[in-house]
């Protein structure tokens, strides 16, 4: 069993040789402009997938995965003449989902971004229900925090101020 060290290792070189091959060997029309984003290889290097981005429409999107697929034995044999294992590992491409994932959460930030804006407008000018320091302190003159007239421990109940328990008459 291979360490996951050198997986990596074949992982990240697997990712340069396929980005570099596609920019200078490989012609063909159907290909856009692809961005290698990322590749894995599993632990006993015999498949590796290469995770890929195409800037444009859905149209060059699939023409770009048709072009990868074609070229995957010339991908392949160069990334065995560069990497020099044993067993080259087999390529699948993958669109990578990461620029939709982007889109999704740049939206969802927009939204919140209006909201915060919606109740920024609407509290602008508002004061609050309770004052601005809703909170009693300690050194109120104005608090009823006399333990003896608040039922605290050791009285018989609120305002009583009896402490001996014998029920007031």
């Amino acid at each position: 069993m291979t360490d996951n060290a050198r997986a990596r290792k074949l992982a990240d070189r697997i990712q340069v040789v396929v980005a570099e091959t596609l920019d200078r060997r490989i012609k063909d029309p159907r290909l856009g402009f692809v961005t290698i984003t990322d590749a894995r290889v599993t632990g006993d290097l015999r498949e590796a997938t290469v995770f890929y981005t195409v800037y444009g429409d859905d149209e060059e999107r699939a023409a770009s995965a048709a072009a990868l697929e074609s070229a995957k034995g010339v991908l392949r044999s160069e990334v065995g003449r560069q990497t020099g294992v044993r067993h080259t590992p087999s390529l699948a491409f993958v669109p990578d989902a990461l620029p939709d994932n982007a889109r999704t959460i740049e939206d969802l930030l927009d939204k919140a971004r209006a909201k915060d804006a919606e109740v920024r407008d609407v509290s602008t000018g508002k004061s609050y229900a309770a004052g601005a320091d809703p909170y009693r302190k300690d050194d109120d003159p104005d608090s009823d925090d006399d333990p003896a007239t608040d039922g605290g421990p050791g009285t018989d109940g609120p305002g009583t101020g009896r402490t001996d328990g014998a029920a007031a008459e």
